[in-house]
């Protein structure tokens, strides 16, 4: 008889499991830059428009409300996006869908520089926030599959400061650049920064290997759901996330109108040092993390709350040391508000935790866009006062919410 084949006679070596990635590495390093690009640029793009909304405002005849459209679209069209984002990258892979969503990003933003009109500007900005989607909904999914477990808080870490420093670095550039070249010539720039960040990242992160396509189980999904909404704390998280992320871009949305009037009579550029003052959160969310860390989150949450409240009520003040003062305070108020509620979401979810941070996120970008436009509204019957007075309101309800959570029995150090 023939020999038996060499597949039977001789037992062939398994492939050994792909080693995860560890830091100090060229591939770590490499995946590092990468998704630190990929969150500067999403966060400068979505958010760099903010400071522009006085000049939409004044070269299409707008309201502040309707011009605040300009981030409310974006923002309310990524928010309904984040899960059906996240279901296609699990079925068709995280890279893949982040190089597509940072690519036709700014292939959309630099469109949106040369529209005719206020309405193509918001159709395209509108797509934009779709497309975009895809980056933030599987980047942490991705980090999380693919980087050693000692080495992924570092990893993390350079990724949301990428974000951090997008949305700073986006609202300042534009600022800078709209005081000589207009507002479309801001966008224009932002896309063209978005399009070296897609690039980067296209060619500096790494495939996947560890990534495991899966079909979608509705049944499992439903169930965990309804679990996460029968949870005594997780759904008022959620509904924090909506009126933190709302309060805070209220107050940058209408920001720009009260300074560049009577009695600051600021210029643009002058205003993007103003949105600056975004640094402090950056410090605010490592520093405060380490407090809830050791004090625990329903013992900090109020406070955070309570800066905010102190920091509008400064805002009010014509004085210029006292409104930056009230706005560094109600800055690193918030950011500091949303580490604390975000990972108190991650210590509660037992099960189902992926679909509970993208409800908290899908949340989170709703209210970014419902109340930073609605509250527009105020600010033709009132002013700047108008637009605090609703942001008390929400604050004071969020303050409600946060010490109502404080009274729940903790199931970790929350």
């Amino acid at each position: 008889m023939p020999p038996e084949s060499s597949s039977c006679a001789v037992a062939a070596p398994l492939a050994a499991p792909a080693v995860k990635l560890q830091s100090g590495t060229r591939e770590f390093k490499s995946t590092a830059l990468a998704m630190f690009a990929g969150g500067f640029c999403t966060f400068a793009m979505l958010y760099g428009t903010q400071p522009l909304m006085p000049q939409f405002a004044q070269d299409f005849g707008l309201t502040p409300a309707a011009a605040s459209g300009v981030v409310s679209v974006s923002t309310g069209a990524l928010a309904l996006s984040l899960i059906p984002a996240s279901l296609l990258a699990d079925r068709f892979g995280r890279r893949a869908l982040m190089n597509g969503a940072l690519a036709l990003g700014a292939l959309l933003m630099l469109l949106s520089a040369f529209v005719a009109g206020f309405g193509q500007f918001l159709q395209l900005r509108a797509l934009f926030g779709v497309v975009l989607a895809g980056l933030p909904a599987v980047a942490m999914a991705y980090l999380s599959e693919e980087v050693d477990g000692k080495s992924l808080g570092h990893s993390m870490g350079l990724y949301i400061a990428g974000n951090a420093l997008g949305g700073m670095s986006g609202r300042f550039i534009a600022s800078l650049l709209a005081d000589h070249f207009g507002w479309r010539g801001a966008v224009l720039l932002l896309g063209l920064l978005g399009a070296a960040g897609a690039w980067l990242f296209w060619r500096s992160l790494p495939p996947s290997r560890h990534f495991q396509p899966r079909a979608h189980d509705l049944g499992r999904m439903r169930r965990e759901l309804a679990g996460l909404l029968r949870d005594a704390g997780l759904p008022w998280l959620f509904l924090s996330a909506f009126l933190l992320s709302g309060c805070f871009v209220s107050l940058y949305n209408y920001l720009a109108f009260r300074l560049l009037a009577p009695p600051f009579n600021m210029s643009q550029s002058l205003l993007g040092l103003v949105f600056s003052l975004y640094v402090v959160g950056i410090w605010a969310s490592a520093w405060v993390g380490k407090l809830a860390d050791r004090l625990g989150r329903r013992n900090v949450l109020w406070l955070m709350v309570v800066a905010m409240l102190l920091g509008l009520l400064l805002t009010l003040s014509d004085r210029v040391w006292l409104l930056t003062l009230g706005i560094a305070l109600f800055t690193f108020g918030f950011f500091a508000g949303h580490s604390v509620a975000s990972s108190w979401v991650g210590l509660r979810a037992r099960e189902g935790r992926a679909l509970a941070s993208a409800l908290y996120l899908t949340a989170y970008y709703l209210g970014s866009s419902l109340i930073g436009s609605l509250s527009g509204l105020m600010w033709g019957r009132g002013g700047w006062q108008g637009v605090a007075e609703v942001l008390a309101a929400c604050l004071l309800a969020l303050l409600a919410m946060a010490c109502w959570l404080r009274r729940l029995p903790p199931l970790s150090r929350a």
